[in-house]
């Protein structure tokens, strides 16, 4: 039985928020009060992603004062250009920024900016795919410089049931894109928009920029409560351990799906459908990934693994 990454890497899980505003944007409370927030509420580390337009200054919030030994935060902004399929700004997650990155300028478009974020270093997402109407042109159009979709927005599933990027993440991944996942709050704390989604990073410190490589690696899942333990597979077998929950669910890039149901559980043997074909299917998904669902409804989802990679 082989575990798989990030799980069988040595180090701990730390648990983060990349997307989060104060009032140096559109948020409501001031930076310490809303680092103080998370600190309480058992996190580890904390983005505060201020949108990075004119309208607010082009703010970079500088949040190293609120570093220690058991909490630490990542320099980061919400990038914004014209223009999307849909007429509007797009919206980008870009965590790891150095502190003098310009503003665009009059005629550098999302993808351009984004691009140029992931040159300076950062680590990239497209956020709120729902919320923004994001089209699959708009995604490919991120490709080349995007890490991960931002596939869980909690502020937009509460406000406006529009928090799932799913749909976005699992089509690049069947056009051939490597792209991870993550969920976050996106809270501005004038509704119940935080604690609601997060990732949990694994890497051997807390030190910003290990965290920063752990998530360009994929070394991470992401959760809004339940926990992954490990993901294993043995020949077509995948076994799954994680906190008690009542569903655990293999998902691939076509309809066909593995599920194991019953109350608390702790672990599944599940024989996964990855070549499977017949009247249903033309061809077998190359990829597959794991959620897990407690009994209050509350989800943890593991990155996609592809085939070509576990087998080698």
């Amino acid at each position: 039985m082989a575990l798989l990454q990030p799980f069988s890497k040595p180090g701990r899980f730390w648990r983060g928020n990349l997307h989060t505003h104060s009032n140096q944007s559109d948020g409501a409370l001031p930076t310490n009060e809303v680092v103080r927030a998370y600190k309480n509420a058992g996190y580890d580390f904390l983005m505060l992603s201020e949108h990075f337009i004119g309208h607010f200054n082009f703010p970079i919030n500088d949040t190293r004062a609120f570093r220690g030994n058991s909490f630490t935060t990542l320099i980061g902004v919400e990038l914004h250009a014209p223009e999307t399929s849909a007429g509007e700004l797009w919206h980008i997650v870009a965590a790891g920024l150095p502190l003098d990155f310009q503003p665009p300028h009059e005629t550098e478009t999302g993808p351009q900016l984004a691009m140029r974020a992931r040159a300076a270093g950062a680590f990239i997402a497209i956020a709120h795919p729902a919320w923004s109407r994001y089209t699959i042109e708009d995604g490919r159009a991120l490709l080349a410089s995007a890490h991960a979709v931002e596939t869980y927005n909690h502020g937009c599933a509460i406000e406006n049931d529009l928090g799932d990027g799913w749909y976005l993440h699992d089509q690049l991944l069947n056009e051939g894109a490597k792209l991870t996942a993550i969920a976050t709050d996106d809270a501005h704390f004038k509704t119940p928009d935080h604690f609601g989604g997060w990732v949990n990073v694994k890497a051997r410190s807390l030190d910003p920029d290990e965290i920063l490589q752990a998530l360009k690696a994929g070394d991470f899942y992401s959760s809004q409560g339940p926990e992954i333990y490990g993901i294993a597979l043995s020949g077509k077998d995948i076994t799954i351990t994680c906190s008690p929950v009542d569903t655990i669910t293999v998902v691939c890039g076509n309809s066909r799906t593995c599920v194991k149901t019953g109350k608390s559980i702790t672990s599944a043997k599940l024989g996964l459908v990855r070549l499977e074909t017949g009247w249903l299917l033309k061809n077998p998904s190359p990829w597959f990934r794991v959620t897990v669902i407690d009994q209050a409804g509350k989800k943890a989802w593991s990155n996609a693994f592809w085939w070509s990679d576990v087998d080698s």
